[in-house]
C-alpha cells in the first residue's frame, strides 16, 4: 500500500467549556447550586461573598455587563426581578417542607401519563415499562410484549410496538428502555448535540464488540475506524463519561428536605412568580485581585488573574442565565395554571413541557431540565415544577380536564359518601359523567388506587 499525506480543512461546532456549564448550572437544584457556589468560591479567587456591608467592589449585575462588554457577539442579559415581598406565609407549615425521591418505575410512569400518546399506545407503553429492569434496561422480547398486549387490545403489529418503543427511549434518563448495553451507549450519544466533540467517532466506536476493545491497541482500532489516533483517544474518553446504568443518573434517597427554589405571592391581585435568592450567596468580582490584571506583574502571574477574571465572569454569566430561565418558566407556569393558584387541584388545567416550551421559544429538553428537582414554594404547599404538568380527560363540552383535577374531584365525592353505603368506582364514574367529565370505571379505579383509597367494600362502616 502506497503511503501518502493529504491535507483537509473541515468546519466543527463544539461545545464550548462555558456553555457546558450553562447547561449544568441550569439543571442543578437550589441545594446544588449552593455546593456548587462554595466549590468555586474556593478555587477562584476573584470571586466572593458580597457582604452587608460592603458596596465599592462589583456587583453581579455589573459584572456580567463587564463580561458582556468584552464580547461583543454575546447578547446582553436582563436583569432578573428579585425584588421580594415582605409579606411571610404565616399560614404554611415549614415542616411540610420535604421531598420524597421516585424511583425509576415512578418516573418513567409520570412522563408516560403526560405524553400524548393514544389509549393503545398507552398501554403498549406500560406493558413494555412492566418488562424493565432495576437498571432501565428491557428484559421482555417485543414478541413477549405483543402476546400480552393482545389479550387486552386487537391484533398489534409489532411495527407499532417498534415506534412506542422508540418514543419511550427518548424519555429521562437517557438510554432507558435499551436491550443492551452498547443500545444504550447509541441512545445516550445520539441525545447530545450535534456539535458535541468526537461524537461521530464514539458512535462508530460502540459499533465494535465492547468486550474485546481492550485487545485492540489504538493505532490499529483507529485504523480500523478511518480516524487519528487523537479522535480515538477523544471517542473513548467520551464513551467513558457515559452511564452503563441509566438507573444510575437517579438519587433515590427517600426524604430530604428541599429549599424552593420559587416563590409564588398575590401582588395587587394577581399572582406572580419571583426567584428566591435568600438561600443562596451574591456574589461579586474582588475588585483588590481584578485591579492586579491592569499592574505590572509577571507572565505568569498575569495569564493567572487573567484566566481567573474570566472564569468568574462567564461563571456569574451563567448563574444569571440560569435564574432567567427558571424564572421564566415559572412565571408561564404560574399563567398557565393560575386557576389552581385561586381554586386548589380542582382548577388544575392539562400541561405538556411542549406547551411550555411553545410559550417561551426555548427547546422542550431545556424546560425539562428546568422543572427537574426545582420546587415552587405557594401558599398552598412546597410542589415540584413537574407536579404542574399533567395529561387530559376529555369533556362533553370541549374543555378538557387534567388528571390532577380529576383526581381531586374523585376525593371531593368520595370525601362526602355516606359511610353506611360507599359508593363504587362506577358510581363515582357516573357522577362524573354527570358534571360532563368523560371517564371509564378503570380509570377511576386507577386514580383511587393511586390515592391510596380503599374500595368501596372496605370503606363501609356501620354506625
Amino acid at each position: 500500500m502506497k503511503q501518502s499525506l493529504q491535507l483537509r480543512l473541515h468546519q466543527q461546532l463544539t461545545m464550548t467549556p462555558q456553555l457546558q456549564q450553562a447547561i449544568r448550572l441550569l439543571q442543578l437544584s437550589n441545594v446544588e447550586l449552593q455546593q456548587e457556589i462554595q466549590k468555586v468560591l474556593d478555587s477562584n479567587p476573584m470571586l466572593e461573598v458580597k457582604s452587608e456591608s460592603d458596596s465599592g467592589n462589583t456587583t453581579l449585575k455589573e459584572s456580567i455587563q463587564e463580561a458582556v462588554s468584552l464580547n461583543s457577539s454575546t447578547t446582553p442579559w436582563q436583569g432578573v426581578n428579585n425584588t421580594r415581598s415582605s409579606a411571610p406565609y404565616n399560614d404554611f407549615d415549614f415542616f411540610q417542607n420535604y421531598a420524597k425521591s421516585h424511583s425509576l418505575h415512578e418516573q418513567l410512569l409520570w412522563q408516560i401519563n403526560i405524553s400524548s400518546l393514544s389509549d393503545d399506545e398507552t398501554i403498549i407503553a406500560h406493558a413494555l415499562l412492566d418488562g424493565l429492569d432495576n437498571s432501565g434496561f428491557l428484559q421482555t422480547s417485543l414478541k413477549e410484549v405483543q402476546q400480552l398486549v393482545n389479550q387486552q387490545l386487537a391484533e398489534i403489529e409489532i411495527e407499532e410496538i417498534e415506534a412506542v418503543l422508540y418514543f419511550l427511549q427518548h424519555l429521562e434518563p437517557t438510554g432507558v428502555f435499551a436491550r443492551s448495553l452498547q443500545e444504550s451507549l447509541q441512545l445516550q450519544l445520539a441525545q447530545l448535540a450535534e456539535e458535541t466533540p468526537y461524537k461521530s467517532a464514539a458512535l462508530a466506536l460502540i459499533q465494535k464488540d465492547l468486550e474485546h476493545l481492550s485487545q485492540y491497541n489504538l493505532k490499529q482500532l483507529a485504523k480500523q475506524l478511518k480516524i487519528s489516533t487523537e479522535e480515538l483517544s477523544g471517542a473513548i474518553e467520551l464513551v467513558q463519561s457515559l452511564s452503563s446504568s441509566p438507573a444510575d443518573q437517579l438519587d433515590y434517597n427517600d426524604v430530604e428536605y428541599v429549599t424552593p427554589d420559587i416563590l409564588v405571592r398575590k401582588v395587587k391581585g394577581r399572582w406572580q412568580a419571583e426567584l428566591n435568592t435568600a438561600t443562596l450567596p451574591q456574589l461579586r468580582i474582588n475588585s483588590i485581585y481584578s485591579n492586579m490584571v491592569r499592574t505590572n506583574q509577571t507572565d505568569r502571574d498575569s495569564a493567572f488573574f487573567k484566566d481567573n477574571l474570566q472564569e468568574a465572569r462567564w461563571f456569574l454569566k451563567s448563574i444569571q442565565s440560569r435564574n432567567e430561565t427558571l424564572l421564566k418558566v415559572a412565571n408561564c407556569i404560574v399563567q398557565e395554571q393560575y386557576d389552581f393558584f385561586e381554586q386548589g387541584e380542582e382548577g388544575m388545567k392539562p400541561l405538556v413541557l411542549q406547551h411550555i416550551a411553545q410559550a417561551i421559544d426555548m427547546h422542550e429538553s431545556t424546560v425539562s431540565r428546568v422543572t427537574t428537582q426545582k420546587y415552587m414554594l405557594t401558599p398552598r404547599g412546597v410542589f415540584e415544577l413537574k407536579y404542574f404538568f399533567s395529561s387530559h380527560i376529555n369533556s362533553h363540552d370541549g374543555n378538557p380536564y387534567s388528571s390532577t383535577a380529576i383526581r381531586a374531584l374523585i376525593k371531593k365525592i368520595i370525601a362526602g359518601e355516606n359511610p353506611k353505603k360507599p359508593l363504587s368506582d362506577n358510581k363515582v364514574a357516573l357522577l362524573l359523567q354527570e358534571q360532563g367529565i368523560d371517564i371509564a370505571r378503570r380509570t377511576v379505579a386507577k386514580y383511587r388506587e393511586a390515592m391510596n383509597i380503599p374500595p368501596s367494600k372496605e370503606r363501609k362502616r356501620l354506625l
